[in-house]
């Protein structure tokens, strides 16, 4: 491993969410913008990979990049599903996955990452229409999420979904600088 990058800055390239207080219309415009961008960014990096590049990792026992992009679309699916959730019911309980180990199954592990592009572009055309369509009133339904014990608003949640997309890209762009040495 390179000796000026620490094992915490590999994990979090762009460092950990922050969210700001007030969350602002800025705030949910540049949000929403990124999760919206993301399917573009994440296929114009990934999509000419060769096989040998998609397995490389973006740290010491880290995913790899193909690894990452499955994982962007199981978590995306989740968290749409999630928003329709807090909208439909009241502070529904949602159901937490177990990512390490989705990301070791065959479809999670597959050299062939169109599947999940084209999963990552679909739930993000449905989820960008329904994250504008939000008023204040909406962004502030919540969900309980019982592995962490905690109450998340849907306003929130959009800002940690979007520093979710730039996270993962910014692995996919170290795994690629670094050539998967590590």
């Amino acid at each position: 491993m390179k000796n000026h990058l620490t094992l915490e800055k590999l994990k979090f390239p762009i460092g950990k969410f922050h969210r700001p207080d007030p969350i602002t219309e800025n705030d949910l415009e540049t949000w929403i913008a990124t999760i919206e961008n993301f399917p573009s960014k994440i296929k114009n990096l990934t999509s000419t990979l060769s096989v040998e590049e998609l397995n490389w990792v973006y740290r010491p026992k880290g995913w790899c990049i193909k690894q990452v992009v499955h994982h962007c679309a199981d978590s995306h699916i989740n968290s749409i599903v999630r928003f329709k959730l807090a909208l439909t019911e009241d502070v529904p309980t949602i159901k937490p996955y177990e990512e390490a180990l989705w990301a070791e199954l065959a479809d999670g592990n597959s050299n062939d990452i169109f599947p999940s592009l084209q999963i990552i572009e679909g739930v993000h055309a449905r989820w960008v229409l329904l994250l504008k369509s939000l008023g204040k009133k909406e962004l502030n339904r919540q969900f309980f999420h019982p592995e962490n014990l905690k109450l998340a608003n849907l306003e929130e949640t959009i800002g940690v979904y979007a520093w979710h997309c730039n996270h993962h890209l910014a692995h996919i762009e170290q795994a690629l600088l670094h050539k998967g040495q590590f």
